[in-house]
């Protein structure tokens, strides 16, 4: 177009610059240099090309370059800011989108579906049902039907954020379903751990004629793996492979080597894996050596720890299976040894961290907190309820401390783990019966399950954890997991 002498307008460029930022990984090389055209040309302040710029930096990930632009702009839009916020929550910096949406508000700009979608995103992420709640209501105050992408992106919020029933009833409400709403809903009710519900719903998915993909077997597969459908978790694989002529991705193979292992069919897990077309990756060996530490296999989860760790050495999770395996057999030095070697391979375990979400405010605790301007009071109130439900059976599984300490001070740290934190904060902090959910970066540990369901209990609270595995339903001593997670 430029060698033929023909002169490129707003919209040219627009387009361009959209396609510069397209694909899975884009890269700024181009944007840059039709950047530096449209400077040339007088073009960069014009809201059209403008905009394709925020979204174009946004796209390749750089939010400054992509402010600068956006700040710079004479005259935006609503595109402008959708175009800002998107890229934020693409990047999952949560809380500056949505600080940038209520500016939107503010500066009398109308959101889009697209707007409303973003921000939804990063509420499902952070798990605030506050938030997302508020935003839902402004958009049907606005006027905004539930079309599918947004609807979708409001139902796994809700879902995310622990309020399955709210799922529920947006997927009902969708003007239009697609194989994205279906799959949202599975996904929904398979981290719930509502296998009956999931398998109900994905007959009638099929019943309708709507046509499943991988995602949709995946999550049929995890929801029976967290409900105990052993013969279904198998019906369902087949059916995949038969029926629909999907191939299988590392994902399924995973969730079918939890399924037979956790269902303690250690022998079959191992079979199937040997059975895999393709090279078992780390998280299929990671799968395996879960499964042996929830029937207490050690040889055989050493030997699925040592694979992970050859195909993953960068991984804390298998080391610290494998080290709470043997800490629990009594074997010591052995457990002092796989330290070693995560030591001397420069392994380091994610920081546990909970979080709570309190009158629109997140507050967020790791273990042993002391930052929190109420920790005085919250550690006194978790004293007292430690207290309280010993009284009632709660005894403290030191086996989840890897310290080589004595007993007592074995308790002493699994006292103030990051959740026993939040929930005491808030216990404090939220009206007597209400339902209190708590968030989660990693696998809730197994002392702190059990403790929580004796809160629960000597409460009278529904307590909802979401961690990186599933939802946790607490409710008068017991959990929707069967302690099966």
């Amino acid at each position: 177009m430029l060698r033929h002498g023909l002169v490129p307008n707003q919209f040219t460029l627009s387009s361009v610059l959209k396609a510069a930022g397209a694909g899975p990984d884009p890269d700024d090389r181009h944007g840059r240099q039709l950047h530096a055209y449209c400077f040339k040309c007088g073009f960069a302040s014009n809201v059209y090309v403008g905009t394709s710029l925020v979204d174009m930096y946004a796209r390749c990930g750089l939010m400054d370059d992509s402010q600068i632009i956006f700040d710079a702009l004479h005259s935006k839009n609503e595109v402008s800011w959708k175009a800002l916020i998107a890229g934020h929550a693409r990047k999952g910096q949560g809380e500056h989108a949505l600080r940038l949406f209520w500016n939107m508000l503010r500066g009398g700009f109308k959101p889009t579906h697209f707007t409303y979608s973003s921000v939804f995103t990063v509420c499902a992420s952070a798990g605030s049902m506050e938030q997302g709640k508020w935003v839902h209501s402004h958009m049907i105050k606005s006027g905004v039907n539930l079309v599918a992408f947004v609807g979708n992106t409001l139902l796994d919020m809700y879902a995310k954020s622990g309020s399955i029933e709210d799922a529920r009833k947006v997927f009902d409400r969708l003007v239009k379903r697609d194989v994205v709403s279906w799959n949202s809903m599975l996904t929904g009710y398979a981290q719930h751990g509502l296998g009956t519900e999931t398998v109900q719903l994905f007959e009638e998915m099929l019943r309708i004629g709507v046509q499943p993909n991988d995602i949709s077997f995946l999550y049929v597969l995890t929801a029976c793996n967290h409900s105990h459908l052993l013969d279904e978790g198998q019906y369902y694989f087949h059916l995949m492979k038969k029926r629909f002529k999907i191939e299988p991705q590392v994902f399924h193979y995973v969730t079918m080597v939890d399924l037979l292992g956790r269902a303690g069919l250690l022998d079959r897990a191992d079979k199937f894996i040997r059975e895999i077309p393709t090279e078992p990756t780390a998280a299929v060996w990671g799968a395996m050596l879960g499964a042996c530490r929830m029937h207490n296999n050690i040889d055989l989860g050493a030997y699925a720890a040592k694979r992970a760790f050859e195909l993953d050495p960068s991984d804390s999770g298998p080391y610290i299976i494998l080290a709470y395996m043997y800490t629990s057999a009594g074997r010591l030095n052995d457990a002092a040894k796989v330290r070693k070697m995560m030591k001397e391979g420069g392994v380091k375990k994610e920081p546990a961290c909970s979080w709570v979400e309190i009158e629109n405010a997140v507050h967020m605790f790791v273990a042993n907190d002391d930052a929190h301007p109420q920790r005085a009071e919250i550690y006194r109130r978790w004293e007292m309820i430690s207290k309280k439900i010993k009284e009632i059976g709660y005894v403290p599984d030191t086996s989840h401390v890897l310290f080589f300490v004595d007993q007592q001070e074995r308790e002493f740290k699994l006292q103030f783990h990051s959740e026993k934190l939040a929930l005491a904060f808030a216990l404090l902090n939220t009206p007597p019966g209400s339902t209190i959910r708590i968030k989660k970066n990693i696998r809730v540990c197994g002392d702190c399950h059990s403790a929580i369901k004796y809160v629960s209990k000597v409460e009278r609270r529904e307590i909802i954890v979401r961690d990186t595995n599933r939802f946790h339903h607490f409710r008068d001593g017991s959990c929707s997991c069967g302690d099966y997670w």
